[in-house]
């Protein structure tokens, strides 16, 4: 099967298949590398606060969400993606915290109507396939008054770090998956007047988008980890033989080489952080 049948397949199956694991398999990296999104989508937390976290991944920020809500907060992590649920069980069972996890498509679920105070996400809302619905789904959910507040990242020109694999190592892999700019995926909300017109359709008021930028970094011996699992290079590596992955990941090395400094590799995150309300 190749990787563009595999991705026609659709987000569910994607995500609950390789790139789910991989997501799974690469967590200690991504939760070093986003933790400074956290206290953004975390601070509007009030103590007792209703918050559902959607593509919640393996639940770092609900996690930091129900810190803030407290016991008396009630706090969901929604994600169509089975590996990222389980392991965002164990995350928060592992840490002591009380947060309820749903492996469902946040577009349908059936949401207890007007049952939240906030509702959040980091980097989880370009998937959907149908976004003014999604968001309406999502705002039926919200309490009056209630808070939406989202990260989603700007365009592929503000982000080279994120191309930079697939960029390199597609001359080696010709099943590498093709990016579509206008369809769902990582830079679906790269135009702020697309995110504007998407939550004005479905019933959002009080739409803000900021530009963010923020510092990500990582230990440069995780640097192959990153790039070996994620992204388009990561749904289809393992399927290469021996000779052609040795060829990519040196490859790889010598493409990433200008975002290393000794010890660390990192670089800055362009985003819009986007507030509204129900």
């Amino acid at each position: 099967m190749t990787a563009e049948h595999r991705d026609a397949q659709g987000p569910k199956a994607l995500w609950g298949g390789v790139a789910g694991r991989n997501w799974v398999a690469a967590q200690d990296v991504l939760d070093e590398l986003f933790k400074p999104f956290e206290p953004l989508l975390a601070e509007p937390v009030g103590t007792g606060a209703h918050v559902l976290d959607v593509g919640c991944g393996t639940g770092a920020t609900t996690v930091a969400a129900a810190r803030r809500a407290g016991p008396a907060g009630a706090c969901v992590g929604v994600d169509i993606a089975e590996p990222m649920i389980e392991a965002a069980r164990a995350r928060a069972e592992r840490e002591g915290v009380p947060v309820r996890f749903v492996q469902a498509d946040a577009a349908t679920h059936a949401f207890e109507p007007a049952g939240f105070d906030l509702i959040v996400s980091r980097f989880g809302v370009m998937f959907f396939d149908d976004f003014a619905g999604a968001f309406a789904h999502l705002r039926r959910a919200a309490r009056p008054g209630a808070g939406l507040r989202l990260i989603v990242w700007r365009g592929p020109e503000e982000n080279p770090f994120m191309t930079t694999a697939e960029r390199a190592a597609g001359p080696l892999l010709p099943d590498l998956p093709v990016r579509d700019p206008d369809g769902p995926g990582q830079f679906a909300f790269a135009r702020a007047e697309r995110v504007r017109g998407v939550l004005a359709e479905s019933g959002w008021s009080g739409v803000d988008v900021e530009p963010l930028d923020v510092r990500c970094t990582m230990p440069t011996q995780d640097l192959e980890r990153y790039f070996t699992l994620l992204g388009p290079v990561g749904r289809v590596l393992h399927e290469v033989d021996e000779r052609t992955r040795a060829r990519v990941v040196e490859a790889l090395h010598t493409a990433f080489t200008p975002y290393v400094r000794g010890p660390e590799a990192g670089f800055t995150a362009a985003c819009w952080l986007v507030r509204a309300s129900a």
